[in-house]
């Protein structure tokens, strides 16, 4: 038994040390690093199907004030306005089963990531992709995986520029994953690469944030992506279009819309008995683009998102909840944008990001009537504006150090401690690395 234990420490040790993983791109992506060097396949030849990669982000921060709120890794503590924590520290393992006639994918692959920081251990990802075996178009993943919406949703943690997606991201699609299954459609057979890819899939909805599904509604939830196209050698555009269509069982009788009366905007109830087990709408629409210059010293990218649609919550909040939701249901019509420029300065070891993030919950409304009596409204109907400076260095393939300070704007309304803008800045800096 001893001398079984080494040579499965020994093989471990040597996928840890010897395989050289590239970084995911996009968490509905198979990752490419699965794929196994030959210089190496005699020494693990039993486990050659196995890989393993990951990330840290140890960062430190500082606030604005004391117990700031913030979506720049959660609010600061009541008596603190500078904190080091652990952003990210994942662990991810694929299994693959390698294709019998030589096809460019393998038939399945199985993928398991945890996160562990000084908030404890959770579990990040575990699903099976199963491959179309013959012409490998079709692929269904089945599972805890990402869901197939937006460009900054998918675009994973490990190579992302900015320290965090936007404040909508993290209020509509808290977590990113979901359980459910997809059904991928992109061709392997053209003569060059298809253009594009189409993810369709179903899901329970609640994400990670539950524990659980808490009703019978699913989240049909689709994504068109239009690979980079070159436009000229050193000019490429690139996009996609989303969508989620889905929702969650109403608890009460009491569903609050927005009405306007004699010049005044306000949520008005509906009290019929009918409400109670309907589906409060889930509608969401996306569209985005990415533009990339090569240009001698590096590259220049913009990347452009707009979300519309409709958000069921409750008075206080419209984040998508992980336990069915209790008392009156608010239906909020809302929009949200991310701006991203990046620019490599001098080589492309250097890179000066600038981002601009909106989230306007309920755009029916202005500021000056958020607040006022009988309107019914709250906190969760102030827009919210962030904009983003920053500097990242790559110290080598594997280490890059980012400096970033976020600006955040309120709209001044009528509620209490809202009247002017919140002291809610955060200055982050970061160690990046990857294996």
């Amino acid at each position: 038994m001893k001398a079984i234990f080494k040579v499965l420490v020994s093989q471990v040790m040597v996928l840890f040390f010897v395989f050289e993983a590239s970084a995911q791109r996009y968490l509905t992506d198979f990752d490419s690093s699965l794929f196994i060097r030959d210089t190496v396949r005699s020494v693990i030849a039993r486990m050659e199907n196995l890989s393993f990669s990951g990330y840290m982000q140890p960062q430190f921060q500082v606030a604005q004030s004391k117990g700031a709120p913030s979506y720049n890794g959660g609010n600061f503590s009541e008596f603190a306005n500078s904190r080091f924590m652990l952003r990210r520290a994942r662990v991810k393992i694929d299994y693959q089963v390698p294709s019998k006639n030589g096809g460019k994918l393998p038939i399945a692959v199985f993928t398991y990531q945890l996160d562990g920081t000084e908030r404890g251990v959770v579990t990040r990802d575990m699903f099976v992709r199963l491959y179309e075996p013959k012409r490998q178009n079709f692929s269904l993943a089945m599972g805890l995986l990402a869901r197939p919406f937006g460009f900054e949703v998918n675009f994973s943690s490990s190579v992302r520029e900015t320290p965090e997606r936007g404040r909508a991201s993290q209020i509509l699609m808290t977590s990113e994953r979901d359980i459910g299954a997809m059904i991928t459609y992109d061709p392997q057979h053209w003569k060059k690469e298809s253009p594009f890819k189409l993810d369709v899939g179903l899901f329970n909805g609640q994400g990670l944030s539950g524990e659980r599904e808490f009703d019978s509604f699913k989240d049909l939830i689709s994504r068109l992506t239009i690979k980079p196209q070159s436009l000229s050698n050193d000019f490429s555009v690139a996009g996609g279009l989303s969508l989620l269509y889905g929702g969650w069982r109403q608890a009460t009788k009491y569903k609050y819309e927005m009405a306007a009366e004699n010049g005044r905007k306000f949520f008005k109830v509906d009290s019929s008995i009918a409400n109670i087990g309907r589906k409060a709408p889930r509608h969401y629409y996306g569209a985005d683009v990415q533009f990339v210059k090569e240009h001698g010293w590096g590259k220049t990218e913009l990347r452009a998102e707009y979300w519309r649609g409709s958000q069921p919550g409750n008075l206080e909040t419209t984040r998508n909840p992980g336990e069915l939701p209790e008392g009156p249901t608010y239906i909020r019509n809302f929009d949200a944008a991310f701006v991203t420029f990046l620019q490599n300065i001098v080589n492309d070891k250097n890179q000066l990001m600038v981002k601009l993030d909106w989230y306007d919950p309920n755009k029916e409304v202005s500021s000056g009537e958020i607040g006022k009596a009988g309107t019914n409204m709250s906190e969760a109907d102030v827009t919210f504006t962030t904009l983003g400076v920053g500097f990242l260095r790559h110290i080598n393939k594997n280490v890059k150090v980012v400096l970033y300070y976020d600006v955040v704007s309120n709209e001044k309304t009528n509620l209490p401690g809202l009247t002017e803008n919140i002291k809610d800045n955060v200055f982050t800096t970061r160690i990046h690395f990857t294996f």
